[in-house]
């Protein structure tokens, strides 16, 4: 930081903007999932950074401490719980660590491998995001009372869900990347609750059962394909 963002970032946090000072590293595979992280942020007051896999995290972390860093669980190159147990177990440690997934299931997991919190996506609530950094926070670094709750839902840029699509549609295309199914239908799963793709997401219920039967997933993939060229096609993929 430097200039005018030294001085933006530095103020204390306020009522309308309780997140002022804070600095969120959000590592997160999906463009579409971070666009709304980065509109939360935008209207809370925080800055935001962003890692696309673990690497690119653990490259970052070593040049920059940020305030917040929300995880996603399932990652291209691993699982975000290793990461969280880095980042507990580090010293001096993170002041705010929140795990992150589409599957609830994994909860009693990124609590257990030292995250603060757990949120599920769709990340979508801007009071609830403001909520779970906050309440992990001390009472000196809360905002004044009364605070304003703001309700709003915020929806990401259709541009980054395009984004995300086409990568999974050259993944799905290229036989070579057969091994990377299970990727592929945990990234679209969270895409279509997030995008609130019904169709979507049954299809990706569809390959992943037939990948779990150990089946032949040439039928499921064509049909998944199908609908994402479907979405690329069309002017809004949402």
């Amino acid at each position: 930081m430097d200039g005018l963002s030294d001085l933006i970032y530095a103020r204390a946090p306020t009522a309308s903007r309780p997140l002022l000072g804070l600095t969120v590293l959000i590592v997160e595979d999906s463009r579409f999932a971070s666009e709304a992280v980065r509109l939360m942020c935008q209207r809370s007051g925080a800055r935001i950074r962003r890692a696309d896999n673990l690497e690119n995290a653990r490259r970052h972390l070593a040049v920059y401490r940020p305030t917040v860093v929300l995880v996603d669980v399932g990652l291209p190159d691993g699982s975000g719980l290793a990461l969280i147990e880095a980042l507990s177990n580090s010293t001096p440690r993170i002041e705010v660590i929140l795990g992150v997934s589409g599957d609830s299931t994994v909860e009693a997991d990124v609590l257990a491998a030292g995250a603060d919190a757990f949120l599920e996506k769709p990340l979508s609530s801007l009071s609830a995001f403001q909520c779970a950094i906050l309440g992990q926070l001390p009472a000196d670094r809360q905002p004044p009372l009364p605070r304003l709750l703001q309700e709003e839902h915020l929806v990401p840029d259709p541009i980054a869900l395009r984004d995300d699509l086409v990568q999974i549609s050259a993944i799905l295309s290229d036989p070579a990347q057969r091994e990377r199914l299970a990727y592929v239908t945990q990234f679209l799963s969270g895409l279509a609750r997030i995008a609130n793709d019904n169709k979507l997401d049954h299809a990706v219920n569809t390959l992943e059962q037939s990948r779990m039967a150990g089946g032949n997933p040439d039928k499921a993939i064509a049909a998944l394909s199908e609908i994402i060229n479907a979405r690329l096609a069309s002017r809004s993929p949402i």
